[in-house]
C-alpha cells in the first residue's frame, strides 16, 4: 500500500497508520493534495534529532570550527549618521 494518506484517512485510520509507520517507516500525510506532514517511528525521529544537534563532546572533538551552534546571532542595529562639526 502507498506510504502517503489524505489527511482524513490519516485521522479516520490513525492506529493503522501508526502501525505502518512502525513496520514499514515513515509515512506522509497530504492535506488538500500538499505533503503537509510526516509520521516517523520514534527511533527514527531520535535519531535525525541526534544528527541535528550535536552534544557538547562533539562540538569540542569536531576537526572543523562549530561556533555557530554556540553563540547566538548578534542583533541588526542600524548606524547613527555621524554629526557634523562644522
Amino acid at each position: 500500500m502507498s506510504k502517503t494518506w489524505q489527511v482524513q484517512d490519516a485521522k479516520a485510520r490513525f492506529s493503522e497508520l501508526l502501525e505502518r509507520s512502525m513496520a514499514e517507516g515513515p509515512q506522509i500525510v497530504t492535506k488538500r493534495g500538499v505533503e503537509a506532514a510526516v509520521l516517523v517511528p520514534i527511533h527514527e525521529w531520535r535519531r535525525l534529532e541526534k544528527r541535528a544537534r550535536p552534544d557538547l563532546k562533539e562540538l569540542l572533538l569536531a576537526p572543523e570550527a562549530r561556533t555557530d551552534a554556540l553563540t547566538p546571532p548578534r542583533p541588526q542595529h542600524r548606524h547613527r549618521r555621524s554629526p557634523s562639526f562644522e
